[in-house]
């Protein structure tokens, strides 16, 4: 990739904010469960955890749409850059585990203990082949790998939203089915995130045979 030194600030600005957001996101939402930062918790009514967590909801949303938008703005305006490129990732694996983290720190969801736990280890496995394979071979992102960070998102929303179902006023009869909604989103999200390391793997075992 040649630098742009031309290049739009906004894109790498937005990618710089969806990280920020994930510490953010995580920190609020860790903080405000049941059991979360000591001798807080205790302190915290009901409403006053529903409140956090909703903050934390919406910065997790937002932030999410920034994946699409600084990508796409980038790609507009002719500013993709090296710098970019490297964030990008970071931001999405930050944001991602810390809604996983966030999530599974409320403990009122242990059926998703699995999926999330699938997902956790493929982005820390990939992550540390990258790191392996540096300057060997070139593994370049799959459509499959850019939707499964789509997928990945939405479950966690799902999740959050069963968590701040009370919280959010919602129906209490929906909330059962909606349930089982995000946890079918969770696993589909885990079962490809799975896929698409071992296509990686498979990808860099085939490329260093040829080296």
């Amino acid at each position: 990739m040649t630098p742009n030194p031309h290049a739009n600030p906004i894109p790498n600005i937005l990618t710089g904010l969806r990280l920020v957001a994930g510490v953010i996101m995580f920190l609020i939402l860790a903080g405000a469960a049941p059991q979360g930062i000591p001798f807080m918790s205790e302190y915290l009514s009901p409403d006053d955890q529903f409140r956090f967590g909703r903050t934390a909801f919406v910065i997790f949303m937002v932030a999410a749409s920034t994946d699409w938008v600084d990508g796409f703005l980038a790609r507009r305006w002719h500013s993709t850059t090296r710098w970019g490129a490297i964030l990008d990732p970071i931001a999405d694996k930050v944001l991602i585990t810390g809604a996983i983290l966030g999530v599974l720190a409320w403990g009122a969801l242990p059926q998703i203990a699995i999926p999330c736990g699938l997902i956790l280890f493929r982005e820390f496995a990939v992550s540390a082949l990258r790191e392996t394979v540096a300057g060997k071979v070139k593994l370049p992102v799959t459509l499959l790998a850019k939707w499964k960070t789509v997928l990945q998102m939405v479950a966690l929303g799902a999740l959050q939203l069963v968590l701040l179902w009370d919280g959010f006023g919602l129906p209490l009869e929906w909330q059962p089915h909606f349930q089982t909604f995000a946890y079918v989103l969770i696993w589909i999200a885990a079962i490809v995130t799975v896929w698409t390391g071992w296509q990686y793997f498979a990808k860099a075992q085939q490329k260093m045979s040829q080296i």
